[in-house]
């Protein structure tokens, strides 16, 4: 395992120095071995360093899965700033919330991404972009830096990132090397933001040592050696796209391969061209690959990975992908995020049922939710987690970090598991009013806040329903004001301009109140009765 107490870019000099000609990151047509990864993460950092930005300033990156990002993410590292990931689904509301809380400093962003104008949208949140920054919506955005990919103007506030890049000068390249400040383990390298219970999301807090010693322990249980090649289509802006993708390729020091977008059909072309050892997803993302017609077990090469997915899938990637060696993983951002994560070699019935142990150093306890005592093996409870692995707390949030950790220091995760005699951890279900959309988090209480602001809407509740191909999908049951219309359709169009594609309501009901199908004591809907009412209701019985 790799000795704790380091940066990135001690890591990143380390991985260098070792396998300079090694490929490090193939994406999109692009290929690069570690030296000349290196060489653009320097030119990025000296770009940076000369617009102002050093040691812990926030710097946002808006963009696919690219040799861009990585190289934002490794150069923010390299002198002490701090990444703050922006999700490509953000819209209006969602990114005007992340950019301020986050006070971000510059922003790298794709001009255009997945068909959306992120330009556009930029504009829409801070409209001095189109003029000069900073401006009054976002006076700490001093910088925009835009990955130009299409035939539009860059706006006249931001510039080319390319063109700096490229005409980084060896003064400036001199001016970084020698005069930056170097992170220490426990400075913080990148801020996730997470969906919540709150309306928005939280800015969870990770170290580097957090997320290095994470991605360490990780690769030592997948087996990763150098020679690997590692496709993982988990978003960078995800901590299973940075810890468990980027860094466990950078810690190892093998080859990481990826897509800016999911497709199945060209995810199943690289496995097999690009003869791929390792890989990565959630139970959608396997269950889509079987699925395809272009399927063929016998072009896969894949020895082993990770999945997040229940015992059903892992069972069928072992039988029907033919992948001997694949680990099942549990985590959450708020613990860099792994938790607990098989080893390649402990034996197949153990990774299919999902009986993993913590990492050296870091503890899981399980207690009784309502009275937060320690429960003995093999009963179910919340599971909670202490140890080099927790975040360091809440961007600007003091009160939800305080309400997310135990007095004695542990970390509540709100998710229900069980641990055996020897130690091992088994997910059950979550405690926490979350959905899991195509292994995306959706807050319930961040959809119904949003249609709350609709002006014929009086009551909004959000529950997740089963979909065969994402796990579950919102659906909205709404009280409409008196003398007020609206259809279903129209606020599901409604929602697809204002929130991310993967929270909108699949489904949407329109009812005169909650009675009939059930309310607390405290007049609060019951959750766990409206989700079997809409089952009922949208006749999706059996799925």
């Amino acid at each position: 395992m790799l000795p704790r107490r380091l940066n990135l870019a001690q890591v990143l000099d380390d991985t260098v120095q070792r396998h300079p000609t090694n490929e490090a990151f193939v994406c999109n047509g692009t290929r690069d071995t570690w030296a000349t990864l290196d060489d653009k993460v320097w030119r990025t950092a000296a770009v940076l360093w000369k617009l102002g930005i050093r040691k812990g300033d926030h710097v946002g990156i808006m963009l696919g899965n690219s040799i861009q990002w990585l190289q934002a993410f490794f150069a923010c590292a390299r002198i002490g700033a701090v990444t703050v990931p922006v999700n490509t689904r953000f819209r209006t509301e969602e990114l005007r919330f992340c950019l301020s809380q986050a006070d971000i400093k510059a922003l790298v962003m794709a001009d255009e991404f997945l068909g959306i104008d992120f330009s556009a949208l930029l504009q829409e949140v801070e409209p001095a972009v189109s003029t000069r920054l900073p401006g009054a919506n976002l006076p700490r955005l001093e910088h925009v830096l835009v990955v130009h990919s299409s035939s539009k103007e860059i706006p006249a506030g931001a510039q080319d990132f390319a063109a700096l890049v490229a005409a980084a000068a060896a003064a400036d390249l001199d001016a970084v090397r020698t005069r930056h400040t170097p992170a220490a383990p426990d400075d913080i390298l990148l801020i996730q933001y997470t969906s919540g219970t709150t309306s928005f999301p939280k800015g969870v807090m990770l170290s580097h040592d957090n997320m290095l010693s994470n991605a360490a322990a990780v690769a030592e249980r997948m087996g990763v050696r150098p020679d690997d090649r590692y496709f993982s289509i988990r978003p960078f802006f995800h901590v299973a796209g940075t810890t468990l993708s980027v860094l466990v390729s950078l810690t190892a020091g093998c080859c990481l391969l990826t897509l800016p977008r999911f497709d199945v059909a060209e995810t199943l072309r690289i496995l097999d061209q690009e003869k791929c050892t390792l890989t990565s997803g959630n139970d959608t993302i396997f269950l889509m690959l079987m699925a395809h017609e272009t399927f063929d077990p016998a072009r896969l090469h894949l020895r082993g990975g990770w999945a997040a997915a229940g015992p059903e899938v892992m069972q069928k990637i072992h039988d029907v992908m033919r992948v001997p060696g694949l680990c099942n993983a549990y985590g959450l951002s708020e613990a860099s995020p792994n938790v607990v994560f098989s080893s390649w070699n402990d034996p197949l019935a153990l990774r299919v049922a999902g009986l993993a142990l913590p990492h050296a150093g870091t503890q899981v306890r399980v207690v009784d939710p309502e009275s937060g005592i320690a429960l003995p093996p093999d009963n179910p409870g919340e599971i909670q987690v202490k140890g080099w692995n927790v975040m360091r707390g809440y961007y600007n949030m003091p009160d939800n970090t305080a309400k997310t950790f135990t007095d004695d220091g542990w970390l509540k995760t709100g998710d229900l598991g069980v641990l055996n005699q020897e130690g091992r951890l088994r997910i059950v279900g979550r405690l926490k009013d979350m959905l899991r959309v195509g292994g995306e988090n959706v807050a319930p209480s961040e959809v119904e806040g949003l249609l709350l602001t609709h002006d014929a809407i009086e009551l909004a509740q959000i529950v997740g329903v089963p979909d065969p191909r994402l796990g579950e999908v919102p659906a909205a049951f709404i009280v409409l004001k008196s003398g007020h219309h609206c259809t279903e359709d129209e606020l599901i169009a409604w929602c697809k301009p204002r929130i991310a594609n993967f929270k909108v309501p699949r489904y949407v009901r329109i009812v005169d109140d909650f009675n009939a199908i059930g309310m607390t004591g405290s007049s609060k809907v019951q959750k766990n009765k409206l989700r079997a009412h809409a089952i009922t209701v949208l006749g999706l019985e059996g799925r």
